[in-house]
């Protein structure tokens, strides 16, 4: 059996995490995570593991529990875990507790962060991300959900959409306009974000039957007054929007990551599999129609990893990172979507047989190229901010 390939490390200490974080996800085999497909049912004793072993916290202030490393470390480690057997369902049942709480790191007052992080790290409480909405989709600045300041507690009506884990979240990050939109200087004033209860007397949670995942929730979401305490809001009211930007790029840096792990797992498993099929005497990854194929997809996946740590680099020494964020993402995503595609053609026939795994792989793929950005926005992204371009959107 071909060996499974490592990502990359620079030093002990992240060899060190590599094999820690592999060391528990290798407890939750394929057969774990299929019947946590089948049964939709949410991977809690994974994300348990993973609390206790502290990894929730990798990139969280020591003073709340957190290990106080950087998103280069927490890419590892969740490319680690995108190259499990859970492959992107592990990932997202965690993955809001790793970026999420940027916003309150960097914005928070102390008392905020004392009373949210420390749960948030041990993984007693649960965190769901409430930016997208149906109508609005990508243009975040047209959001309709609306909190109107009522003295001493805000009061809330809206909607979101896509919302992961809500199924058993017991808080939420909620991005609402605090200010009409006709009413600011520019369309990204007057959004406020709040981390609060996820109070189901005031919030109805729906979730959407979807294509692959399964193990893990998406949800519409139905807030009909919900009331937040003053002491909930983070930062100063209205400037919401450029807050959530600080968890944008090690959310597009993060997913990157993920994905990478994901094509990687999907790319060994076809590997193997061609060293072990025979047809006509011979096995099938002699032939270089397989070969071929295999070899493109082991160098984007690498060349995308290489984008990915860059970003990562750039992001924890305080640079300007955009650009490569995303570009990590698409790169990521398109090389492990033609990964597990190719898996499956390798596999032929039994590619398209639950046994084999590939196609859950394949199913949990799809969605990496629409969220949490379509690579058609990212492009123009780069367009316009790397080329000069006039912006199209």
């Amino acid at each position: 059996m071909m060996e499974f390939p490592d990502p990359l490390v620079e030093n002990a200490d992240q060899a060190e995490i590599r094999n820690a974080v592999r060391a528990i996800c290798d407890k939750f085999d394929d057969e774990y995570w299929s019947e946590k497909d089948r049964t939709h049912t949410f991977p809690t004793e994974f994300c348990k593991a993973i609390a206790d072993g502290g990894w929730l916290g990798i990139a969280m202030p020591e003073e709340f529990g957190g290990a106080g490393l950087g998103v280069t470390e927490a890419a590892l480690m969740m490319q680690t875990i995108g190259s499990s057997a859970g492959t992107f369902a592990a990932c997202s049942a965690v993955h809001i507790n790793i970026f999420g709480p940027h916003a309150i790191v960097k914005h928070g007052t102390d008392e905020q962060k004392k009373r949210w992080l420390t749960p948030l790290i041990a993984g007693e409480t649960r965190a769901c991300f409430g930016v997208t909405e149906p109508d609005a989709g990508l243009d975040t600045t047209k959001l309709k959900t609306r909190a109107v300041d009522k003295g001493d507690h805000y009061l809330v009506n809206g909607r979101k959409m896509w919302i992961s884990t809500a199924q058993t979240a017991d808080k939420i990050l909620l991005l609402a306009r605090t200010t009409p939109i006709e009413d600011c200087a520019k369309p990204t004033d007057g959004l406020s974000i709040f981390f609060t209860d996820l109070n189901r007397k005031y919030i109805d949670v729906h979730e959407v039957p979807k294509m692959g995942r399964g193990a893990v929730d998406s949800n519409a979401l139905f807030i009909d007054n919900l009331p937040i305490p003053k002491e909930d809001l983070i930062g100063e009211e209205g400037k919401g929007f450029r807050y959530i930007l600080d968890s944008l790029n090690p959310e597009r840096i993060l997913n990157a990551a993920e994905v990478i792990g994901i094509g990687r797992r999907a790319l060994w498993k076809a590997a193997n599999y061609a060293a072990d099929r025979e047809v006509f005497g011979r096995p099938i990854g002699k032939n270089q129609s397989i070969q071929h194929p295999l070899a493109e997809n082991w160098s984007e996946l690498y060349a995308a990893e290489l984008m990915t740590m860059r970003a990562a680099n750039l992001y924890d020494s305080g640079q300007s990172c955009g650009a490569e964020a995303n570009a990590a993402k698409y790169l990521a995503a398109d090389a492990a979507f033609k990964a597990g595609d190719q898996a499956i053609r390798t596999h032929g026939g039994m590619g398209y047989a639950q046994e084999f795994m590939v196609e859950r792989y394949f199913r949990e793929l799809v969605a990496t190229r629409l969220a949490p950005v379509s690579r058609e926005l990212i492009l123009c992204f780069l367009a316009e901010r790397k080329l000069g371009l006039p912006k199209s959107y």
